[in-house]
């Protein structure tokens, strides 16, 4: 009902302009007048202008000009004449060069070729003064017809301007419905309520490339309870589509436009907030992590209660704990502070924590399904967190070499029992890295020290390379 007297709304007012297109619309006839003509001369030819009965139009400027060059060589005998024209020196009479001795005496040189010479006559000067007077009234009336336009259009602007924003919004409402009856989209519930459930939601460019083979996806998010949701998971499975597709469909909704999902209820943001991506700025001498950080202090400090915040990855420009410790405290804020609606895609698993810690926060992750040492995407999200990300295998879908592959597998098992135990992150010894890929990264240095021993010829040492072998160790 509402959509109908709108486009009513709309009709009055382009109805009311169609007196203005009948007032301007003997311009048109002005401007076809103008078109018709095939160069300044002809232009003496529109009715309004006060011509003298020599001024040529186009039809009779060229047959003049045919008439004097035939006159012009039945007169002087001379075959090669012609007659051109260029924008520097006018209208000429060209005259081969072979034949300029038998010019008469009424031919002024006007300009010497290589190979020809051109003149001027009284004639021709003529024509030329009146073909340049033509387009100079030509021109006169070109800028009085502009001054009558530009004086019409001023009386009414406001009329335009409304008729140009009913076409605008007419335009954007017949798009929204035609793809809301193309592709099956559904109206969405808009509400006051701090509140955001999409049931079967999908990403609306992404869905349409994909057809069929598009994941939907819910979200449930309230004032209250699941406020803030940390969204963990292997690389690729779908977090970041996921965290944009409902930024995306709460824009649509928010604009009036049905959205694809099987149902949904909105509650009004104030304001979108996206950090994602990771690009720096050269010409501003910005490096990726500052971009980073600058964009989540402009989210931090201007966010409130009723914005829908979309981050996703937030510390990864930094070193691990930096970056984890930046994310944490970021989360922290937004869930005790802001209080808004916020989904965070994140590596960091330690994150997952914080739904334990602060009211508001909820764990959600993409699963997957492992099988004889693959890993399958199901790209749906669920309740929880996790603790792998899969990056090996992602490396392995990208084609990187596959002894990097295998060596990465190696070291990472290590990593993980290392960092578990509370330590440090193990330096990676230079030898260690040379070696075969069976042996140990992390070896005890007594091993160490006893296998060069082992391998050294003791026997055959002398005394000064032994206390260097020691030096060494």
């Amino acid at each position: 009902g509402a959509i109908i007297v709108m486009v009513a709304v709309m009709l009055v007012v382009l109805l009311g302009c169609v007196a203005l297109a009948v007032d301007i619309g003997y311009l048109y006839v002005a401007r076809a007048e103008l078109q018709r003509t095939a160069d300044a001369a002809a232009l003496a030819g529109v009715s309004e202008l006060p011509e003298s009965p020599e001024s040529p139009g186009a039809a009779e400027a060229k047959a003049w000009i045919a008439d004097l060059e035939r006159r012009e060589r039945e007169r002087t005998g001379l075959k090669g004449l012609k007659v051109g024209y260029n924008r520097v020196f006018g209208y000429y009479l060209e005259v081969p060069r072979a034949h300029a001795e038998k010019v008469p005496d009424d031919f002024v040189r006007k300009q010497t070729l290589k190979n020809a010479e051109r003149y001027i006559t009284d004639d021709l000067k003529r024509f030329e003064s009146e073909v340049l007077t033509a387009a100079e009234r030509a021109r006169a009336m070109e800028e009085r017809l502009f001054e009558q336009v530009r004086s019409q259009l001023a009386e009414h602007v406001e009329r335009i301007q409304s008729a140009a924003e009913a076409v605008a919004a007419l335009d954007v409402l017949a798009a929204f419905a035609h793809l809301a009856v193309s592709r099956g989209y559904r109206r969405p519930t808009i509400t006051q309520d701090n509140v955001l459930h999409i049931a079967e939601g999908k990403h609306p460019v992404l869905a349409e490339m994909l057809g069929e083979g598009f994941v939907p996806n819910d979200v449930t998010m309230e004032a209250k309870d699941n406020r803030l949701l940390i969204i963990t998971g292997p690389n690729m499975a779908g977090k970041s589509t996921y965290i944009r597709q409902v930024a995306l469909l709460t824009l649509l909704a928010q604009t009036g436009c049905f959205i694809p999902a099987a149902e949904a209820t909105i509650g009004i943001v104030d304001r979108i907030f996206t950090r994602v991506g990771a690009a720096d700025e050269l010409t501003a001498g910005l490096s990726t992590f500052m971009v980073e950080m600058i964009e989540t202090a402009n989210i931090l400090n201007n966010a409130t209660s009723r914005s829908l915040v979309i981050l996703d990855e937030v510390g990864r420009g930094t070193s691990t704990y930096d970056g984890l410790a930046l994310a944490w405290a970021v989360s922290e804020h937004i869930a005790s502070n802001v209080k808004c609606r916020t989904l965070f895609a994140t590596h960091y698993h330690e994150l997952t924590e914080l739904a334990e810690l602060l009211d508001g926060v909820a764990n959600l992750n993409v699963s997957v399904r492992e099988w004889a040492d693959e890993v399958i995407f199901l790209h749906r999200i669920v309740p929880g967190g996790t603790d792998r990300s899969y990056g090996v295998h992602v490396a392995r879908l990208a084609g990187v070499p596959k002894d990097v592959i295998e060596r990465a597998k190696q070291i990472l098992p290590q990593l993980q029992a290392h960092l578990a135990q509370g330590l440090d992150v193990p330096k990676l010894a230079a030898k260690a890295r040379a070696a075969a890929a069976q042996m140990e990264l992390f070896a005890e240095p007594a091993s160490r020290v006893s296998r060069q021993i082992k391998d050294a010829n003791l026997d055959n040492l002398t005394p000064l390379q032994a206390l260097d072998m020691l030096r060494k160790l």
